[in-house]
């Protein structure tokens, strides 16, 4: 395809005129090479990279199948956590603004079983789902899925990594039989030709390289001891200022301690993995989104799926043994065409890891110096931003612009200190200026929303 415009598809005047208002000109890679193959219905594999705009072109590809007028379960995307899941269910949503009475919903584990039987009272067209509690939903008999003509695998190799294997098997077979089976995968083991020559029929095979280009992504290597990380990384914060950083640890006992560590010097970081409750989870990472943390300390549970704008800097403070699982840590940072820097930390016993790196990316690991930062022990990263939590959302029919305007009326604060809004079924988060906190909490706690009188608190 040599049109790599949007307007080249065979797509409604509807569907274009909203991927033009979304900013969605050009297709990327992924989708020029995918797109005309899903939009015909054949089964795909596709191996690439976490921010290649995969979840555009399989998004594309679900929505275009959707009748709107049928009430009956027609797509089906499975992911491995639950911030993918939310993630890729806020894209379906974007992308079909111009569709009216389209009904998405997201099913995953660690959120209340009762509303989201409620929900699937009336059935949606799509599920966005993780395999653990769709499976718990089909087991109750609450959701059919043998009208599904659409379903995806995204990152299907790390689902298979976390044992979800049977899982997936068990939902699979309880789909259509004509229906289009798709494979999104960062990687390509073997474990994945066997789902697929089980499941796909005849399936279109598409690789779009992993490397990152050089000129959006400096990878810098430094060599330190073990046990003189944290000083190094506070050195670092000194040195670059970033706005927003992610530093990646090994182990979730490390990333906590790291965070810990930043806590105590004065920066403000969260901890993201897997020993939290998915509650902290989903505020941390709206947190970074928003503003309102500029650190996150991370285990590998963060190293895909997490798309947020602007990361300036990620750190290593612990390289992976796996090179390819570096590559999606670094690709946090010089997303969409941006300046990014990765900087990663270790010591002598670990030069095999900066091999093996080299290897794979087929380019020479640069070796950088320890920055020379003195007010490394006196520089604090703090936010901007503070997020304020609304207790309603999309069931209490709230919409970001009600919040806007709730904040901004008679005696309010301006609109310039207002951040990005979050809304969801029962809950909403809204990013005010750290000056205008105050301000904003007394505006939302004593005056009304859509009417009515709403619980706000901040998030410490």
């Amino acid at each position: 395809m040599t049109d790599t415009t949007f307007n080249a598809l065979p797509l409604s005047p509807s569907f274009l005129k909203n991927l033009t208002e979304l900013g969605y000109m050009t297709m990327t890679e992924v989708q020029a090479q995918s797109l005309p193959s899903l939009l015909q219905g054949k089964d795909l594999i596709v191996k690439a990279k976490t921010g290649s705009g995969k979840t555009v072109a399989f998004g594309i590809s679900v929505l275009n199948r959707v009748t709107i007028s049928h009430s009956a379960v027609q797509g089906l995307i499975l992911c491995p956590t639950r911030e993918l899941a939310d993630q890729v269910a806020r894209e379906l949503r974007k992308l079909a603004r111009q569709t009216p009475n389209l009904k998405i919903l997201t099913l995953c584990g660690g959120m209340p079983f009762g509303p989201q039987l409620s929900s699937l009272s009336h059935a949606p067209h799509i599920i966005v789902a993780t395999p653990g509690r769709l499976q718990e939903h089909l087991r109750k008999g609450s959701v059919s899925l043998n009208q599904v003509n659409t379903l995806v695998l995204d990152e299907a190799d790390r689902m298979l990594d976390m044992g979800f294997l049977p899982s997936i098997t068990e939902i699979i077979e309880k789909t259509g039989r004509q229906r289009q089976t798709l494979l999104f995968s960062a990687t390509y083991p073997d474990s994945i030709r066997e789902i697929s020559e089980k499941f796909q029929q005849s399936p279109n095979e598409i690789s779009v390289t992993a490397i990152h280009q050089t000129n959006s992504l400096n990878q810098l290597f430094i060599k330190t001891e073990n046990n003189n990380r944290e000083e190094l990384l506070f050195k670092l914060l000194a040195h670059h200022k970033p706005a927003r950083c992610v530093i990646f640890c090994n182990t979730k006992r490390s990333a906590q301690q790291v965070a810990e560590k930043l806590q105590e010097k004065g920066h403000f970081a969260l901890a993201l993995h897997g020993d939290l409750e998915q509650w902290q989870r989903d505020q941390t990472t709206l947190r970074f989104a928003n503003g309102s943390c500029p650190i996150i300390v991370a285990t590998d549970v963060a190293a895909r799926g997490l798309d947020i704008e602007g990361v300036e800097l990620v750190v290593n403070c612990e390289i992976s043994r796996d090179p390819e699982v570096y590559v999606h840590r670094i690709g946090r940072t010089g997303r969409a065409g941006e300046q990014g820097l990765a900087l990663s930390l270790f010591s002598a016993d670990e030069q095999y890891k900066l091999d093996a790196i080299a290897d794979y990316q087929q380019l020479p690991c640069k070796l950088d110096s320890i920055p020379d930062s003195p007010e490394a022990n006196l520089f604090q990263l703090r936010p901007s931003m503070t997020t304020l939590q609304i207790d309603g959302g999309r069931k209490q029919k709230i919409r970001p612009g009600d919040l806007l305007g709730a904040l901004t009326g008679e005696g309010g604060i301006a609109g310039n200190q207002v951040g990005k809004i979050h809304i969801f079924d029962r809950c909403a988060y809204v990013a005010v200026s750290c000056a205008q906190t105050n301000k904003a909490l007394k505006k939302l706690a004593t005056g009304k929303i859509k009417g009515k009188n709403f619980r706000v608190r901040k998030i410490r």
